[in-house]
C-alpha cells in the first residue's frame, strides 16, 4: 500500500509540474451567442458570415453593419523560471558549492591498502595493574 502511495503522489506530482510548464492557447469562433469552433491546434473555421457583410463595392457604398461573428483568443503562458541555472549564482555561491561538492565526494573516497602494520607485534603482557599498584585513580 505504501509504494502504491509513492507511485501515485510522484506521477501526480510529475502532471502538476508538466501542467505549469505548459503553455497553450485555444481559439474560438463565436457567432453572435453561439459557439461554432474552437481548436487547441489550429486556426478555427469560421462560419462564412463575415465574408458576406464585408464585400462593398467604391461605386455604390453603403455603411456596413458590424458582423456578428467574433474570434476569442484565450493564450495560457507557461512558467520558464523552474530551473535556477547555474551561472545566476554569484562568485561565492559558486565557492561554497564547489568546496561542498568536493568535501561531500571526499568521505566516501576507500583506502587503498588494507594491510594492518601491527599486526606482526604482539601486545604487550600486562603482568600488574599499575593504577592499583600506585594507587592513582581518576576521579
Amino acid at each position: 500500500m505504501k509504494q502504491f502511495f509513492h507511485k501515485s503522489m510522484a506521477i501526480f506530482m510529475a502532471a502538476v509540474v508538466l501542467m505549469t510548464t505548459m503553455s497553450f492557447t485555444i481559439d474560438m469562433h463565436y457567432c453572435g451567442d453561439s459557439l461554432v469552433d474552437f481548436s487547441f491546434v489550429q486556426k478555427v473555421k469560421t462560419c462564412g458570415m463575415e465574408k458576406a457583410q464585408a464585400t462593398t463595392s467604391c461605386e455604390n457604398p453603403t455603411l456596413s453593419e458590424k458582423t456578428c461573428c467574433t474570434d476569442k483568443q484565450v493564450i495560457k503562458e507557461g512558467k520558464d523560471d523552474l530551473k535556477v541555472s547555474f551561472d545566476q549564482l554569484t562568485l561565492e555561491q559558486q565557492v561554497f558549492v564547489a568546496s561542498f561538492t568536493y568535501s561531500y565526494l571526499s568521505l566516501f573516497e576507500g583506502t587503498e591498502s588494507k594491510d594492518v602494520p601491527f599486526l606482526d607485534y604482539p601486545p604487550p603482557f600486562v603482568k600488574r595493574d599499575v593504577q592499583v599498584l600506585h594507587q592513582t585513580f581518576l576521579i
